[in-house]
């Protein structure tokens, strides 16, 4: 509760407005005396309230007392609806209350959203009002919905107040119901970050859904909530029930890396796809989500599954001209065709990585293949190494979209180079010698020549066989 009406406010007069500063400030002396000299002990200021809304609010006991035995209203409303006991109640001041209530405070009204004591100090987690309330006043509906459908258990599961919760759960309130979007006291604290909350309420169906579409999982998810996310999967939440989208995708939309890497290590359906036949690699991909991406990729997510418009998440990277991302997908492409190929114990080795960050790569090699890309290979040159490094068109045509003049050839090369050397690293094979023995191959021994003096620059390669 705030300052509301300003020092000029009109509807006071001056000494009125000492009263209500006397009130705010606790000083019962003052107001003492304002009301001996026969001060309106009612008057209301630009909001409605009057001096014993400002003391309620405030816990200054000796002044509502005083306030209380000068005649104030105690049911008096302010703009808002709000009494001076629903204050007390909204800020935790139980022996005001009791003042009040004693004063002849009537305990069943409701503020302008419906909301009576019970949902003010449930929403603010006054435990101690609460057991007050239900215990010593006249018979308190534990279930009734304010304006907006919420339930005095669903405010405190939306605030997170625990131990409110914990009591409306022992005294049997209902927590089927729901607020005016569908959502149960899970969805609630799930929203808000609330863990203990969530973890006082699995009891609750895990599997509801909001009038969104969304279990609590959803809502956890698209807030960012990882540590209760992972609570909701340990505890059996779906991952692949979705009625609009999985929890994947909002995690991907949203970009929440940690969130999809919880996805995928609780054995989420990766290729799950939502109304537009999109799946979390699609969406990553037209998003520019990179980690994500990458995330997904190391995971092993299907790359060729095509969405409504006949596109695949690499269609959709060329589409967008990403290069980055195109180069991402061909690297995992290339991979996971020659891990088919191999042992699956000596796959199960390699750390894979398709990001475009190549520190790990020796710099001399990297230095080799710029050379050969910007200096030595000829318009079209670095598409008869692709040839011959088994790049399909595709792979070849989504690498050449990326245009940036006419010397645009030579940025597509040195990019085609670091995804073959990519591949080759992983296979365990020396790049200069592989290099080397592919140009010859594909006729250009003169080039190779060129190719091995440059790596002969550099003293760390000199112990390569062919130098």
């Amino acid at each position: 509760m705030e300052d509301e009406p300003s020092p000029e406010d009109e509807r006071l007069l001056r000494l009125e407005k000492e009263l209500h500063e006397a009130a705010k400030r606790n000083d019962t002396r003052a107001a003492l005396a304002l009301l001996k000299s026969k001060v309106h002990v009612n008057a209301r200021d630009s909001v409605n309230r009057a001096a014993l809304h400002w003391a309620s609010a405030r816990g200054h006991e000796l002044t509502v007392q005083t306030l209380i035995h000068y005649n104030a209203i105690v049911d008096l409303e302010d703009k808002f609806g709000m009494t001076p006991a629903m204050y007390s109640a909204w800020f935790g001041h139980i022996r005001i209350l009791q003042m009040l209530v004693n004063a002849g405070a009537t305990v069943t009204h409701e503020n302008s959203t419906g909301q009576g004591l019970l949902h003010c100090a449930a929403a603010r987690g006054h435990l101690d009002i609460i057991n007050y309330i239900l215990g010593d006043l006249e018979e308190m509906p534990l279930d009734k919905m304010d304006k907006l459908s919420k339930t005095p258990f669903l405010l405190a599961a939306e605030n997170g107040r625990l131990p409110v919760v914990q009591c409306f759960l022992g005294r049997g309130c209902d927590i089927t119901l729901t607020d005016q979007d569908g959502k149960t006291a899970l969805h609630l604290a799930a929203e808000g970050g609330h863990y203990q909350c969530v973890e006082a309420l699995l009891d609750c169906s895990l599997s509801a859904l909001c009038d969104k579409g969304y279990s609590a999982l959803h809502c956890a998810v698209e807030q960012g909530h990882g540590e209760i996310c992972r609570l909701l999967l340990q505890s059996g939440s779906h991952l692949n029930s979705s009625t609009k989208v999985a929890p994947l995708h909002l995690a991907v939309i949203n970009n929440f890396p940690h969130i999809v890497l919880s996805c995928i290590e609780a054995g989420c359906d990766l290729n799950v796809t939502d109304l537009n036949e999109q799946t979390a690699l699609h969406i990553a991909v037209e998003m520019r989500r990179l980690v994500i991406v990458e995330l997904l990729l190391v995971a092993n997510v299907n790359i060729y599954l095509k969405d409504k418009q006949n596109k695949t998440p690499l269609d959709v990277a060329v589409r967008g001209y990403y290069a980055n991302i195109v180069d991402m997908i061909i690297k995992a492409e290339r991979f996971y065709r020659w891990r088919q190929d191999i042992d699956p114990q000596q796959a199960s080795q390699i750390e894979l990585d398709f990001t475009l960050d190549h520190a790990q790569e020796p710099k001399h090699v990297r230095s080799v293949l710029w050379q050969l890309a910007t200096k030595y290979l000829p318009p079209g040159g670095w598409k008869k190494l692709a040839n011959y490094w088994q790049f399909p068109a595709q792979h070849v045509k989504a690498i050449e979209a990326q245009w940036t003049g006419n010397k645009s050839y030579k940025e597509h090369g040195y990019r085609m180079l670091l995804v073959w050397l990519h591949g080759i690293s992983a296979e365990g094979k020396h790049p200069i010698k592989c290099l080397y023995e592919s140009l010859v191959e594909t006729g250009n021994r003169v080039l190779a020549e060129k190719v091995r003096k440059k790596a002969n620059e550099d003293e760390s390669i000199k112990k390569c066989p062919l130098m």
